[in-house]
C-alpha cells in the first residue's frame, strides 16, 4: 500500500477493545518517535507510557477524551533541549517538534494494527500536576492508542471531505 493509500485508510479512533497494547508494539512506536525529525535535531521530546491502573486512572481524571484506551502516550516538550530561534524572538520549536514526533508515533501505531487519536483536550496544567512534571516539561498532547474496537468508524461524516488542491496549495 502506498503512502497516500495508507493516510486515507487512518481514521481517529474513538472506541478500543480492551486488549492490551503488547510492549513490543509500545517499544516500536517509542522507536518512531525516537527517530522524528526535530528542529536542529535536538530531540525535546520527552514521553510518558500511561499504561498502569493509576496513571491511566489519573488521564481520565483530567479529560474524557482517552476514550478508554488501554495505552496513552503522553508527548511533551523539554523547553531546555528545545531549540530557540535568534531569528524569531520568544519562539520555541518544542510544540512542533512534539507535534511532528506525535505525527510519526501515531503513523506507527496504524502500521501496526492499532488505532489512535490525537488530542489537544486537557488542561496542561492539570497534567503537570497530576503526574508531578518539572516545570521545564510542557505537556503538548495525548495519544491514546489500542486496538480499535469492532464498531469503530470515522467520528465525523466529513472524514473523508477534503478542500479542493487549488484551495490549499498554490504556486508563486
Amino acid at each position: 500500500m502506498d503512502f497516500l493509500e495508507f493516510s486515507r485508510k487512518r481514521f481517529s479512533v474513538r472506541s478500543y477493545s480492551d486488549r492490551q497494547v503488547e510492549d513490543e508494539k509500545i517499544q516500536k512506536i517509542l522507536q518512531a518517535a525516537m527517530i522524528a525529525p526535530t528542529a536542529v535535531n535536538y530531540q525535546p521530546q520527552k514521553i510518558y507510557v500511561l499504561k498502569s491502573d493509576e496513571a491511566l486512572r489519573k488521564i481520565r481524571g483530567i479529560t474524557r477524551s482517552t476514550y478508554d484506551a488501554p495505552l496513552v502516550f503522553l508527548i511533551c516538550s523539554d523547553t531546555e533541549r528545545s531549540w530557540h530561534s535568534p531569528f524569531v524572538k520568544g519562539y520555541d520549536s518544542g510544540e512542533m517538534d512534539a507535534s511532528i514526533v506525535c505525527t510519526h508515533m501515531m503513523l506507527e501505531a496504524e502500521d501496526l494494527g492499532l488505532g489512535s487519536v490525537w488530542v489537544l483536550l486537557f488542561d496542561p496544567h492539570k497534567v503537570k500536576r497530576a503526574f508531578g512534571l518539572p516545570d521545564h516539561i510542557e505537556p503538548i498532547c495525548l495519544l491514546p492508542v489500542g486496538y480499535p474496537a469492532n464498531d469503530a468508524v470515522p467520528y465525523a461524516p466529513w472524514h473523508d471531505t477534503f478542500r479542493e488542491m487549488s484551495d490549499i496549495a498554490e504556486e508563486l
